[in-house]
């Protein structure tokens, strides 16, 4: 999965705006974009919710894992991990 890092720390963006932002890249890069998981480390939410239960010690989080054998292509990285979001091309579903 490609990797898109955005240091936007001194923007002060909270995680909606972050999510917006990465939707937008996502759509441009990938010509329409789904999203599939993503990671907050401010609140240590991910989505799907329970993916790195059975994770620990793993190379790699659960809601990584989830996108990338799911289709996911683009990771959305916001100030080194703080909120991340993986997308796939709409492809098919468009």
């Amino acid at each position: 999965m490609k990797t898109l890092h955005l240091n936007a720390t001194e923007l002060g963006l909270n995680f909606d705006q972050c999510h917006r932002l990465a939707h937008i890249a996502a759509d441009h890069l990938l010509g329409g974009a789904m999203l599939l998981s993503f990671y907050d480390r401010d609140r240590d939410l991910e989505s799907p919710a329970g993916v790195s239960e059975c994770h620990q010690g793993c190379a790699i989080p659960g809601w990584q894992e989830y996108a990338e054998t799911r289709g996911g292509e683009l990771m959305v990285n916001f100030g080194q991990g703080r909120f991340v979001f993986c997308f796939r091309p709409l492809g098919e579903f468009a």
